[in-house]
């Protein structure tokens, strides 16, 4: 049996979860009638996913379930596993009891499974196509503050730790990672070596320095100012050239040479070797996607981690939950049956288990 996370790890608000105040207000009202008829039919829900992705928010749907319903220990829950690789119209999860018992529920554990799922898959698909190379999960600014933890929790299963936030880090006690940002460069008056002094000057030992070069337009100049600067005290530099902007060192025409362009890449890369600093890794940043990270690496663009942002957000991977059974009996919408899935594992009752490491 294949570990599980406990319910603490998602600071689940129980008490407003278990009131409806999250839920359609149909299924509150469900739930409602169902109790006050008397109506305590055992059911069997099926929950399938409408696209192939990488299932994530199993556990926490789960927990949901488990601290949210009503005689939870009553419950038998069958669940494939955070994430497993999932094809369209599969059955991800099924839930047997009571239904007056977690009808509210319905809306709150589709939208974790939707959510976590979505961000894991663009995630794995990233980090496939960096084919090694570290991948940067900078997509917090895009979206609501408290949702970071979740995010992150979802990149880490779509295969990378590497995330921009403390809170995106919290499940496995991390902390975020960065370099440095325009504004900081903005308020020493535009002088990117003097950011970096500031944040060597202030910033732990422990941080690595990692120069943001395309201030001025010229990455390859700023690189080699950073570098001949700091030397070994110099992690790397990052590309963050604006897709509108053509760096100055860029020679060629047409919409290839704007941006962070593999040419760009290259002339940072053979300036910093060519002048002894063949140590400094290169960061690349600005509208990447997993078709550009593996059009980068096919053709041999030497970077060493690339940051992705809003577009981990740009996908979206839904949840549909039927009663597919009652009473042991089929009783399905039109279109929908018992869809029995052989790799789904029985969910234990009051599971416990150590915290994630």
């Amino acid at each position: 049996m294949r570990k599980r996370l406990p319910a603490e790890l998602f600071n689940i608000p129980v008490q407003k979860i278990k009131s409806g105040f999250y839920s359609d207000k149909y299924f509150s009202r469900t739930k409602d009638i169902l109790m006050a008829d008397g109506n305590h039919k055992t059911v069997l829900m099926q929950l399938f996913t409408r696209k192939k992705g990488v299932l994530c928010g199993i556990d926490e749907a789960i927990c949901i379930l488990q601290t949210c319903a009503s005689k939870p220990e009553k419950l038998r829950i069958m669940a494939l596993y955070d994430g497993d690789n999932i094809n369209k119209g599969e059955t991800v999860m099924t839930i047997e009891g009571d239904y007056s018992c977690f009808a509210h529920l319905e809306t709150v554990y589709l939208g974790v499974l939707a959510r976590g799922s979505s961000i894991a898959t663009l995630v794995r698909e990233a980090v496939d196509a960096a084919g090694g190379k570290t991948v940067l999960f900078f997509s917090s600014r895009f979206d609501h503050y408290l949702l970071q933890s979740q995010d992150g929790y979802a990149a880490m299963v779509g295969g990378t730790r590497s995330v921009s936030t403390d809170a995106n880090s919290k499940l496995w006690k991390g902390e975020g990672i960065g370099t440095i940002p325009h504004s900081l460069i903005a308020a020493y008056e535009g002088n990117t070596v003097e950011a970096c002094e500031a944040f060597k000057r202030h910033q732990p030992k422990n941080i690595e320095l990692i120069a943001l070069v395309d201030f001025q337009n010229d990455c390859v100049k700023t690189s080699l100012e950073a570098a001949k600067r700091f030397g070994k005290g110099l992690w790397g530099v990052r590309l963050d050239t604006a897709g509108d902007l053509k760096d100055s060192s860029v020679q060629g025409e047409g919409s290839d040479f704007f941006g962070v362009c593999p040419d760009l890449v290259w002339n940072v890369r053979k300036a910093l070797d060519r002048e002894g600093f063949p140590e400094v890794k290169i960061v690349i940043s600005g509208g990447f996607d997993a078709e550009k990270i593996r059009r980068f690496v096919e053709i041999g663009v030497p970077f060493d981690a690339v940051g992705v942002g809003s577009w981990f957000y740009k996908r979206r991977i839904d949840f549909t939950a039927d009663i597919v059974m009652v009473e042991k009996k089929h009783c399905a919408k039109v279109g929908r049956q018992y869809n029995p899935n052989p790799r789904l594992d029985e969910v234990q009752s009051g599971f416990i288990l150590k915290r994630i490491k």
